[in-house]
């Protein structure tokens, strides 16, 4: 009996299968990198059925690739050396709401969106927003942030317990309830933004927070990049509360206009949002506005009917689709590197001065409020020549960012992609990294091939 059969005969003949049009789902996922194939797909219910296939697929040396919604941007769930795509779907329940603790409690399955939807009955909502509606524990999987970390933090920040199936079997909680302890290793940090090469979440427990009273959200455009950063530098130095900072440069800003019919000025331009009481962002507002001004704004406009506010947020978050339905094709490349945010201005000029000097089309645009940004490109993947210059681009930009002391990623994860860079990023350290992960898993069945190149 192959291993096939013995999952059938663990859990039940629909939770295996072997179709290729599912198995062609599994193997790829929003990515540019090259597609693979799963020997098989299988849909756990509960903890106690991953348990059990986790420890099959151990026993038997059988790789174990954890499946969200396969919106990651590295390749992370594309399984390479075949083997299990662990698809957690089924497992998509809010568990627990702790509305006095600002807490919930759901399984990895459950999405951003459906997640908020229920939050919204108690007045809460989960602040994390990567823009794709990605699952719980795909988003923990690969410590994923967004627009709104400026204020409330990155993934890391909200978990505060999490339910590991481990590559032997054992199950293990990370955390508690607590909002804060002393107390051994702090093991949520370590699960969180392990690419499932440590072990499979099967729950999570997060920290929400209360519906702001009053938000209001802004556009401020400017002649140059560097007026556009020291505005940001400008806000944060004066402790304003800000919820997104966001910068769209021109080239962007022009691709926003053809695809949704708006006329914005085609400059550097910020996108922005205020979180408060009514009283206290009347007079962010105002403070805000003086300093963009001061920093040579040449137009601001402000939105406080949510129709609006919703509108302006859809125009960034789909601008990755946007580049991706003018190139009807090919595959979008989106780089994630981040900077100290005194050097944002010098990398976004080099970045553009190595796109111009390449002649590729290509935009640029970050969470400049924690000095994370990214270069979107299309690429066709039938030439090597594209390939070869989209890669040479990223990897400039990536060897830039480490000089200046930032990070190969920010919020991408590493997967694939980022894999070569982990030894310059983190020298001595990356070998200690790779002693947890023996440890762990010293079988290298839980997402082989992620992370570590060797």
């Amino acid at each position: 009996m192959n291993y096939i059969e013995q999952l059938q005969q663990l859990l039940s003949r629909e939770q295996v299968t072997t179709n290729e049009v599912l198995r062609t789902q599994h193997g790829k996922d929003e990515s540019y990198h090259e597609p693979h194939l799963p020997d098989v797909v299988v849909f756990p219910k509960t903890a106690e059925e991953v348990s059990k296939i986790v420890i099959l697929a151990n026993d038997q040396r059988i790789p174990v690739v954890p499946f969200g919604l396969g919106t990651s941007l590295e390749g992370h769930v594309i399984p390479y050396k075949g083997g299990i795509s662990l698809d957690l779907s089924m497992m998509n329940a809010v568990l627990e709401v702790r509305p006095d603790d600002f807490l919930v409690k759901v399984q990895p399955g459950v999405t951003r969106s459906q997640l908020n939807k229920e939050l919204k009955k108690y007045g809460l909502f989960f602040s994390v927003d990567p823009g794709a509606d990605a699952t719980l524990g795909g988003m923990a999987a690969t410590n994923a942030s967004g627009t709104t970390s400026v204020r409330y933090g990155i993934m890391r920040d909200q978990v505060r317990d999490l339910e590991v199936v481990l590559a032997n079997g054992d199950v293990i909680h990370t955390g508690g309830l607590a909002a804060k302890s002393s107390s051994g290793y702090h093991l949520n940090g370590l699960m969180v933004g392990s690419e499932g090469t440590l072990g499979v979440i099967t729950e999570l427990t997060l920290r929400v927070y209360g519906i702001p009273e009053k938000i209001i959200a802004g556009r401020a455009t400017f002649e140059t990049i560097q007026q556009a950063v020291d505005a940001v530098v400008s806000l944060k130095q004066a402790g304003i509360p800000m919820a997104r900072i966001e910068l769209v440069d021109k080239r962007s800003i022009e691709q926003v206009n053809f695809a949704s019919d708006t006329n914005f000025p085609e400059t550097p331009t910020l996108f922005l949002e205020f979180h408060g009481n009514e009283a206290g962002l009347k007079s962010d507002v105002i403070f805000a506005t003086e300093l963009l001004n001061d920093n040579g704004c040449i137009e601001l406009a402000f939105e406080q009917d949510e129709r609006a506010r919703n509108q302006l947020w859809e125009l960034r978050h789909n601008l990755a689709y946007t580049y991706i339905h003018s190139a009807p094709g090919k595959k979008l490349m989106s780089t994630d590197v981040v900077v100290p945010i005194n050097s944002l201005p010098d990398a976004i000029q080099n970045s553009r001065e190595k796109i111009e000097s390449m002649e590729i089309d290509a935009g640029i645009v970050g969470h400049v409020g924690d000095g994370n940004y990214h270069i979107l490109l299309m690429v066709d993947m039938e030439s090597q020549e594209e390939i070869a210059r989209a890669k040479e681009l990223n990897e400039h930009v990536v060897e830039y960012a480490l000089s200046l002391g930032g990070t190969c990623t920010g919020e991408h994860g590493v997967g694939l992609g980022k894999a070569k860079y982990q030894q310059q990023e983190h020298g001595a350290a990356y070998i200690w990294m790779k002693e947890i992960k023996r440890l762990l898993d010293p079988n290298n069945i839980m997402n082989p091939g992620k992370i570590f190149i060797d």
